[in-house]
């Protein structure tokens, strides 16, 4: 199935593409390489999900806020391609966890992001090299912000 196909499967919504709050593209496309900025907890409505985990949330509801990181992230793939079956697979995620200082779980975390990404690309192409490490604090108070990486078809 097409990543379309699989994204409609899952019975999810994308929240709208975020809007840049600051000097910077949140997509950019180089050749047959695409860039997606930081994006952060961007819900249907659009306002974001807050919390620092370890304070205001526990990892399970960390691991959500990273889902729907995923979820703005494709929002601004969509937006930008027209189609998520453009991309031919996700090459690098950056994860970064506002977490207290004695949480250890970055990498559970940003799983709720990477199981999104296989889920709608499939395990081979959906799967890329990844990083996931702990903040002090993220913008807003968002719980969660990743930025990415894709190889287009």
């Amino acid at each position: 199935m097409s990543a379309e196909e699989n994204f409609s499967q899952l019975g999810l919504t994308l929240p709208p593409p975020p809007k840049p709050l600051g000097v910077y593209k949140p997509f950019l496309q180089l050749g047959n390489m695409v860039y997606v900025s930081g994006h952060g907890t961007v819900q249907d409505d659009g306002s974001l999900i807050i919390g620092r985990i370890g304070v205001d949330m526990d990892v399970e509801a960390g691991k959500l806020a990273a889902r729907q990181v995923g979820l703005a992230i494709l929002a601004t793939l969509k937006a930008n391609l027209g189609s998520l079956d453009k991309i031919d697979r996700v090459v690098k995620v950056l994860g970064m966890v506002n977490a207290t200082s004695d949480f250890e779980r970055h990498p559970y975390v940003v799983n709720g992001c990477s199981e999104l990404f296989a889920a709608v690309w499939g395990p081979d192409h959906g799967v890329g090299v990844r990083s996931a490490v702990g903040m002090g604090s993220l913008p807003d108070n968002i719980p969660v912000e990743i930025e990415a990486q894709f190889l287009l078809k």
